[in-house]
């Protein structure tokens, strides 16, 4: 199936771009799969207050614990869910801290079949009107990126957490071209399709996807933490939005935790809270000072 489909995307980009574009499309923004909550993420979703957004006519299911103003938004990364998060989540919540997230379409609790990074900014946006100015934001891959794109428009917040970052939509399209077999031809299709049924009035629009744009954009304190071993996405793309970010942002890379499960290291979870918690000014410093363990300091 997967040989049957490269080919007659490659015939099509040839014959019906425009159709091509669209099928291709299709399929960039479909998460493969919609995973289950696990046993041992339940008790910390069950504490959660849940609540309802619709989004292009799609129900998005939200999450909130605590009740304290600004909160702490998580964003989960591409075939993933909020719960992925419980440890963050508890962690944040045992530091009095109230934290509020969501399931994308296409994946949890949440309803569709695909997601863009167009919806996570009209999501990210609805919360922020809703509960008002972040204090910080936690993400994912697919996420990191999603949030970037979505705090341009005015969103402030103090500190980011970005694990296991995709900085730019290349990469995006690297992965898919690999994915299914496809060559440039179908590419062009797609970003031909992006460009002028979502974007037709704003030419040149790759760029702004792009997480180490215009940093002076994002004021914020960034800690990177990335795996040499992470199967999804290089450390070079965290390399790269901590060079765009200089002295605001540091890189810390692991090893031997993959993709997933950095998600649930706990010394990646200390590091991270801590980095998150620490007296302004003193971000860093303290981050640093948690990189021990199953965590080193990278350049």
């Amino acid at each position: 199936m997967a040989s049957l489909l490269s080919k007659t995307l490659t015939v099509g980009a040839r014959v019906a771009p425009g159709l091509t574009g669209r099928a291709a499309f299709a399929l960039f923004v479909r998460p493969a799969g919609r995973p289950r909550l696990r046993p041992d993420q339940a008790d910390t979703m069950a504490e959660a207050v849940t609540g309802r957004l619709t989004v292009d006519g799609i129900p998005v299911t939200t999450y909130r614990w605590g009740e304290g103003g600004r909160p702490v938004l998580v964003v989960h990364g591409w075939t993933s869910r909020a719960s992925r998060f419980a440890g963050f989540i508890a962690a944040l919540r045992a530091e009095g801290r109230t934290v509020i997230s969501f399931d994308a379409p296409g994946g949890g609790e949440s309803g569709g079949r695909a997601t863009t990074i167009l919806r996570q900014r009209t999501i990210i946006r609805r919360l922020h009107a809703e509960y008002g100015d972040f204090s910080a934001v936690v993400a994912h891959s697919f996420g990191v990126l999603a949030t970037f794109f979505a705090l341009r428009d005015g969103i402030r917040v103090d500190r980011i957490v970005a694990i296991g970052s995709i900085a730019d939509f290349d990469h995006l399209v690297e992965r898919f071209r690999d994915m299914f077999g496809v060559g440039q031809g179908v590419e062009r299709a797609m970003r031909d399709h992006i460009q002028h049924r979502l974007f037709p009035d704003e030419p040149d629009i790759w760029p702004r996807f792009d997480a180490h744009r215009n940093p002076q954009e994002i004021p914020a304190d960034i800690l990177l933490v990335h795996d040499t071993d992470d199967d999804m996405t290089p450390p070079a793309q965290s390399r790269s939005i901590a060079e765009a970010y200089g002295p605001r942002a540091r890189l810390v890379v692991t090893r031997g935790l993959g993709h997933r499960r950095i998600l649930a290291d706990p010394g990646v979870i200390t590091t991270a809270v801590e980095f998150l918690t620490a007296p302004a000014g003193r971000a860093q410093d303290s981050g640093e000072m948690a990189a021990k363990g199953s965590v080193r300091w990278g350049s």
